[in-house]
């Protein structure tokens, strides 16, 4: 069947007063970059919903509606077919729509978006679904029924569609800023990444390796977590940080307890660095309180003390089942339950200080050249660049990445951010 468009709703964006206006417009934005491909001709807002209309002679279908579905801030999307306000061509446009559809048991659901309308909505359920039994007989089950055909009555016309498909909700990307999101390859970094960009954050990504101590398999696992994240903000940017040479400095200068301590305290450092330089307001990772000996409360406090940057957790409370959930749910748990080797497993304790005190970890710290070793591992830091469907556009060394910034903002004037958009 050829429909005439996409209906989008949103859920969470219609309680935001005045501000709603900005946000539907971020939320349209997303999805024309979403749609980047796609014979979109129009993206229309009407009363609270979103319209999405085809080229002249092109059609949107599946694929396009898959793109619509992973759009944060997206509640449910269908595919629609629109008529005039008039009952007959309202009944004719259902019957089009199952016409060659198998089901059992139907209902018709009507809403009435202005009370100008000369019919209720109501009237509109017993009318077309009487056609429709008339016309393709089924029971008529007004909960639980097999199919249910929807029409939403607006002043530009009908909209009539069944089938909606759900969204992830939330906030648009973008409204509320940038994050960089510590990416491990686990289960844990990527829901909270995801809960993030529900929150309208704009996520750049920010991956320790232990190379050449340890395997590339760590990084082509991220690289295929960043990919499927990349679906629900349309671009992305990895930055791959080399922690190998730091953590042999570490182990041969400072206690063995506090080894995991301090290598989280140079992960906050440089991601802080990485995440000034790019325009990110927040630090996010997938810690959860006590799960592990370095996420203990005293060991959380000693590390968000090297941070520049706030700090955010979105998983602090959570259990390890109820993440596990929520990455089966975001279809990330097959990627991050492949076998790869973390950086932070290099040189671990058998024995990690679970109650780490500050002013005995900066004493440690007195023995390494901070800054020289922070610099170091930035300059040999790789930069990856994703496109709206996941593909690899770019790969840079961050010196690089930064000199193609300085060129860009020279040109254009004012300072260039490397980030997700």
């Amino acid at each position: 069947m050829r429909y005439d468009g996409i209906i989008v709703h949103y859920a969470e964006l219609a309680t935001k007063g005045r501000n709603r206006g900005t946000l539907v417009r971020e939320l349209c934005d997303n999805l024309r970059r979403a749609l980047a491909g796609e014979a979109v001709a129009a993206i229309e807002r009407q009363l609270g919903r979103i319209w999405i209309v085809p080229e002249a002679n092109g059609e949107l279908g599946e694929s396009a509606l898959a793109k619509c579905s992973r759009v944060v801030g997206v509640a449910n999307c269908a595919l629609a077919l629109c008529c005039p306000l008039e009952l007959e061509a309202m009944k004719e446009t259902a019957l089009a729509l199952v016409r060659d559809r198998t089901y059992a048991s139907f209902r018709v659901r009507a809403h009435r978006s202005f009370k100008e309308m000369p019919f209720a909505s109501l009237e509109v359920d017993h009318e077309v679904g009487g056609y429709l039994f008339d016309h393709k007989p089924a029971r008529v089950q007004m909960r639980g029924a097999e199919l249910e055909i929807v029409i939403e009555m607006l002043p530009q016309g009908a909209f009539i569609y069944c089938d909606r498909r759900r969204g992830p909700g939330g906030l648009p990307s973008g409204m509320s800023g940038t994050v960089a999101c510590m990416l491990s390859g686990g289960i844990d970094s990527p829901v909270a990444a995801y809960r993030m960009l529900r929150r309208g954050c704009r996520a750049l990504y920010i991956h320790f390796h232990s190379q050449p101590f340890l395997g590339k398999a760590s990084e082509e696992k991220v690289i295929e977590l960043v990919r499927h994240l990349t679906i629900h903000q349309a671009r992305s940017t990895l930055f791959l940080v080399p922690l190998g040479e730091l953590q042999r400095e570490v182990v041969t200068s400072t206690p063995m307890k506090l080894r995991v301590i301090l290598y989280r305290r140079f992960m906050m450092r440089l991601a802080s660095r990485i995440g000034l330089e790019a325009g990110a307001k927040a630090i996010v990772t997938g810690e959860a309180l006590g799960q592990v000996a370095s996420q203990t409360l005293t060991n959380l406090t000693v590390i968000n003390d090297a941070a520049s940057l706030p700090v955010l957790r979105p998983l602090i409370s959570f259990d390890k089942q109820e993440i596990i959930d929520q990455a089966q749910l975001l279809g990330c748990f097959e990627i991050s339950i492949q076998p790869d080797q973390d950086c932070c497993q290099l040189f671990v304790p058998s024995h990690p200080e679970t109650h780490a005190k500050l002013e005995e970890v900066v004493a440690a710290e007195a023995a390494l050249d901070i800054e020289a070793l922070c610099a170091d591992t930035l300059r040999r830091t790789s930069v990856v660049a994703f496109d709206a469907q996941g593909k690899i556009v770019s790969r840079l060394e961050l010196h690089e990445a930064e000199e193609q910034r300085r060129t860009f903002a020279k040109r254009h004037g004012g300072k260039a951010h490397v980030q997700s958009e």
